[in-house]
């Protein structure tokens, strides 16, 4: 390490050809790595998972069981490292048998009753057990056995089988706490709302206690900040050999109720004495929100509230109770310009991460180090702090580039013996990219600050490698701040090419004030990432790309912002679209607007209420009637009929009678995401249709919120492209036009077998007429 190089490069061999691995996790002292592999069967099926162990040293990988029948079950947790030469495996029982069959013929009605007139009201969740047999399957594939298994092979069953959700081994290796659910089981909530019992085993087995039982959660309410009654957030002291540490909520979990403290935090040894009780380490009035351990002269307790964007950071003597506890920061969430940053940790010899506390040579002071994102009017400058938690005061020990490189503080990597750690010879693992260098890392060593690069990662593609990028600003006619990322193509000169097509992509968010919603986040210099179906694909067709313009809806006071939705979002994209027209870089006819999840439901919005502002719209994986989701979305939390002319007003459903320019849905068949159920397109789509609209609904079979299929995914450009073409590129934005335009089409309504895609206008896919070069059609296979 000292030539700024990394150590030799070790290859893992011993495995079976065309191995998927997955799960990889290293072993506390680094001399074993653990994983799962599966391999494809001569029939196309994949194995069963299987959990293997390779040796760091000589690189060979090896089943961790001796027999060849014990699989891993993989539902919830898989496995832990208890210590450095046993993990507890989620295996799957050997009882288990074939999988229960659906009944040809049901035994009764199903029935769900209210007569003891509880008031339970849920968000709309997909993926809910629905009947007796779905509770028979979900026991059948989520229940597992677990099994201490050490390296040279000895293997012990630890407790019955059940499901169990989490593994997590004391600091000290001494105990596991280990949590399950179990019946009842709910049609109307989640699994993570199921009965819960944690218990604590010893490390070898055997059961010592248990920590609770909490009953089904059908009940919690769906204002923000409301939780589950009795014990949450039970964890380790990351600080002490097995101290439990939990909270206790003292409003019945409701965020309505006002009361003083609303959360206790209790600390308690895994094994009890005879009549022992849980400590009271620290009462909140808000939400409890997490803890940094450091020792116990010192911990950091974090809490909020999202009402009214509060948030707030405690220091505490976990270790003292003559020491009163004091607050550190008291903030709003929003305002990022004054986020001091976050405490960098150092990992312990247990393998537990706890604060990292600083020296000066010759000074007696304790320090921390805050590590932040440094927002500012031009963008994101990272830093790095030395903070005296004494006075308050703070020193910028480091900062990132701020012309031309974004920079950031990744991890701390002089903590590699235990003791004090001394400034002069800090020691810090850092990223640094531009607008077209990809990320590299580096060790930056003090007392010189001298970096070393370690990484030498080829750009991702170097097609674009000269792109263009610009965060720019801009006002909304009320005067709020705006930004957004600006993205031109390679070698685009606006006085020789003049304006170019344009795509918009963006997700709105909810404010409390004008000030914070006005603020910059980001930073110009961030490399331009560009994921599966991103929107910067289409620089290689010479498109503009407005990326994240921000949307604010704000409500102030007690105005609830989206009481003003529409004409915040109007407003907002008015003012995108003028900046880009005005810049010349965006041909006024030519700009279309896109979005996924609540992205789309901006989409639609925009496409009914500012038809004036875009040629076209995509939607992806949206809901659009919010009728549909009576109980609360995104972040509203009144109801449908606390809030109706709210919920109407803002479902583009609603005014699917207004939508004239060409709109392609994009919806996952089996999308599990609250509240964006498929059916929502399915039916704006037939909204749509109804009126006449220029419009597409394509579905991808197997797919959930986002989309992984390697067909899926080409689909989502194929159809993407097509759409941009012909709607946008070409300047054929009016409805009628199109329509006429396109008569000869297939009929209205068609669907086509291989794409899933239904066109109220467009006919089906034309796999040979639209060919396009960087979007090939999507690949016929057997999953089509």
């Amino acid at each position: 390490m000292g030539d700024c190089t990394l150590g030799p490069e070790k290859e893992i061999h011993g495995l079976p050809d065309g191995a998927k691995i997955n799960f990889v996790t290293w072993s506390n002292d680094g001399r074993h790595l653990s994983f799962s592999v599966r391999i494809d069967e001569e029939d196309g099926i994949s194995s069963m998972l299987g959990v293997w162990v390779a040796d760091v040293e000589t690189g060979k990988a090896r089943p961790l069981f001796e027999s060849s029948n014990v699989f891993l079950n993989a539902v919830f947790d898989n496995f832990v490292w208890v210590n450095n030469s046993t993990l507890l495996v989620c295996t799957i029982p050997f009882s288990r048998g074939a999988p229960p069959k659906k009944p040809l013929v049901p035994a009764g009605p199903k029935i769900l009753s209210n007569e003891q007139k509880d008031t339970i009201q849920a968000r709309t969740y997909q993926d809910l057990l629905k009947d007796e047999y779905d509770e028979s399957l979900f026991e059948y594939y989520a229940t597992s056995q677990l099994v201490l298994v050490s390296l040279d092979g000895t293997e012990k069953l630890v407790g019955p089988p059940a499901i169990y959700t989490s593994l997590d081994p004391s600091p000290d290796e001494k105990y596991i706490l280990i949590t399950s659910i179990h019946r009842p089981y709910s049609f109307i909530v989640p699994c993570g709302r199921f009965p819960k019992k944690v218990d604590v085993w010893t490390a070898d087995g055997k059961f010592v206690r248990e920590l609770c039982d909490l009953p089904l959660a059908e009940d919690i309410p769906i204002t923000h900040n409301s939780v589950r009654r009795g014990m949450r957030s039970i964890d380790w002291r990351a600080d002490k050999p097995s101290t439990l540490v939990w909270v206790e909520t003292q409003d019945d979990g409701d965020a309505k109720v006002e009361v003083s403290p609303r959360d206790i935090v209790y600390t308690q040894p895994a094994e009890l004495l005879a009549s022992e009780q849980p400590a009271v380490l620290h009462k909140l009035d808000l939400r409890y929100g997490g803890i940094s351990w450091c020792d116990d002269s010192l911990a950091l307790i974090y809490e909020s509230w999202y009402k009214t964007r509060k948030i707030r950071t405690w220091v505490i003597s976990p270790g003292s109770k003559n020491l009163n506890p004091r607050i550190l920061f008291d903030r709003s969430s929003e305002d990022v310009y004054s986020d001091p940053g976050s405490p960098m940790l150092r990992r312990t010899p247990a393998g537990t991460y706890v604060i990292a506390t600083m020296r000066k040579e010759g000074d007696q002071g304790t320090y921390l180090l805050l590590n932040g994102s440094g927002a500012t009017p031009q963008g994101n400058i990272p830093f790095l702090d030395l903070f005296d938690l004494n006075t308050g005061n703070k020193e910028r020990i480091w900062e990132s580039d701020k012309e031309k490189y974004y920079e950031t503080v990744v991890a701390l990597m002089s903590d590699q013996t235990e003791g004090e750690l001394y400034v002069d010879q800090l020691k810090v693992l850092t990223s640094k990219e531009s607008k077209t260098e990809n990320t590299q890392y580096f060790i930056l060593s003090w007392p010189g600050k001298k970096a070393c690069q370690i990484t030498n990662f080829p750009h991702p593609y170097p097609q674009l490698s000269s792109l263009k990028k610009e965060m720019i600003r801009y006002e909304r006619k009320d005067g709020v701040q705006l930004t957004a990322t600006l993205y031109l193509p390679p070698d685009y000169d606006p006085a020789r090419d003049g304006p170019l097509p344009c795509l918009v992509w963006s997700y709105p968010g909810e404010f409390k004030s004008k000030d914070a919603a006005g603020q910059v986040r980001g930073s110009p210099n961030e490399f331009a990432g560009i994921g599966p179906t991103s929107p910067l694909l289409w620089l290689a067709r010479r498109f503009a790309i407005l990326s994240g313009p921000t949307i604010p809806i704000i409500g102030e006071g007690n105005e609830e912002a989206n009481d003003r939705y529409v004409e915040q979002l109007v407003g907002s994209a008015e003012a995108a679209v003028e900046e880009v027209i005005g810049r010349g870089v965006a041909h006024r006819s030519k700009i279309a607007i896109g979005g996924h999840s609540y992205g789309a439901f901006m989409t639609a919005n925009l496409l009914a209420h500012a038809p004036h502002l875009f040629c076209c719209g995509i939607a992806r994986s949206g809901a659009y009637n919010r009728t549909l989701t009576p109980f609360g979305f995104q972040n509203e939390d009144r109801t449908l009929w606390e809030a109706t002319s709210t919920y109407v007003e803002m479902s583009p459903f609603m005014s699917a009678n207004k939508i004239k320019k060409p709109i392609l849905l994009i919806h996952g068949e089996e999308d599990n995401n609250s509240g964006t159920l498929t059916m929502q397109s399915d039916r704006f789509f037939n909204a749509l249709k109804g009126h006449g609209a220029l419009c597409r609904l394509v579905i991808l079979p197997f797919e959930s919120h986002g989309y992984a299929a390697r067909e899926s995914v080409l689909h989502v450009l194929w159809e993407t492209d097509r759409w941009l073409q012909k709607y946008c590129v070409p300047n054929s934005s009016d409805a009628s036009e199109n329509l006429d335009a396109h008569k000869d089409d297939a009929s209205i309504g068609t669907v086509d077998a291989d794409s899933k895609a239904v066109s109220a206008a467009g006919g089906v896919p034309e796999w040979a007429d639209d060919k396009i070069d960087i979007f090939p059609s999507p690949c016929r296979s057997s999953l089509w």
